[in-house]
């Protein structure tokens, strides 16, 4: 299974997560988790220009041997040639991170493909992967609505969604299957809910105290499944054939061990009633305004 792990890279650029306490990870554990992710077989690397210093401590530990996906920011409203900026934006990328190649070339800001530029950002990011500067294009979307809406333009390689036992949208959207049958790489991230889903009752911040009945399901269940909350939300995730890739963010070489065994562990599929729709819940973005 942890060849379907691929390594968020977010907390080695930017103080990230609810669970993280507001810090950002050292230098010095950032090369220890990435020459663990390596060691144990994880393929894939997942950063973005928006993730602060992420490109560039990852250049500077040298990822040569991973397959690098990073994410293109919103169009600047200076813009004025948006094939030079999307090449300028690859070129910049590929010089932090120290590598010949990307892997794969996400639109963090999907949305820009439904504005005025959209037919000339898509032919951009095609022309950076015909020219072999980016071997696969793609979107990071934040719900299947985004996808109904975006892959009208164009067809891309990757998809990046949200995917954990309460957000199930990618799935009962039919996005998930359509994806599958399509043959584009699935990536699901946020898989724990930002550490959300893995925090004891007592440590869940109280403005989500409102959601009671739904916590006190999820921790009936993962009494009576004798199932920890890691394993949990890892096995849900790689149960599903289509998912090529489960990023997953650490804080340090004990928490990638944590996953690395967990991963391995066979678990029965949590109850449909602890799915939710509620967006002040299942997308962490809203969370800071409450």
């Amino acid at each position: 299974m942890t060849n379907r792990l691929g390594l968020g890279t977010v907390q080695l650029g930017l103080p990230y997560g609810i669970a993280s306490g507001g810090r950002q990870v050292d230098m010095e554990s950032a090369r220890a988790i990435v020459t663990c992710a390596y060691e144990n077989g994880l393929t894939t690397l997942d950063t973005a220009i928006g993730y602060g210093e992420s490109e560039s401590r990852l250049g500077e530990i040298g990822v040569s041997q991973f397959k690098v996906v990073t994410k293109l920011p919103a169009i600047p409203r200076s813009c004025q040639d948006i094939s030079a900026w999307v090449t300028e934006a690859v070129g910049a990328s590929r010089q932090r991170l120290q590598i010949s190649r990307l892997y794969g070339l996400l639109l963090h800001h999907p949305q820009d493909l439904a504005g005025p530029d959209g037919d000339a950002l898509y032919r951009a990011l095609v022309g950076v992967r015909a020219n072999g500067l980016v071997g696969k294009i793609g979107v990071s979307v934040y719900g299947p609505d985004e996808l109904d809406a975006v892959c009208s333009r164009g067809d891309f390689d990757i998809v990046q969604a949200p995917f954990n036992i309460v957000d199930r949208r990618l799935e009962t959207s039919g996005w998930l299957a359509r994806l599958g049958r399509a043959h584009t790489e699935i990536h699901v991230r946020s898989v724990f809910l930002q550490g959300l889903l893995l925090m004891t009752p007592d440590k869940r911040p109280a403005i989500f105290g409102s959601r009671r009945s739904l916590w006190e399901r999820w921790d009936r269940w993962l009494q009576e499944a004798s199932v920890k909350p890691l394993e949990a939300c890892l096995g849900f995730a790689l149960s599903r054939p289509e998912i090529d890739r489960v990023i997953v963010g650490v804080d340090s070489v004990r928490q990638l061990r944590e996953i690395l065994s967990s991963a391995a562990v066979p678990i029965s599929q949590p109850p449909n009633d602890l799915s939710s729709e509620d967006m002040d819940l299942i997308n962490p973005s809203r969370w800071h305004a409450k």
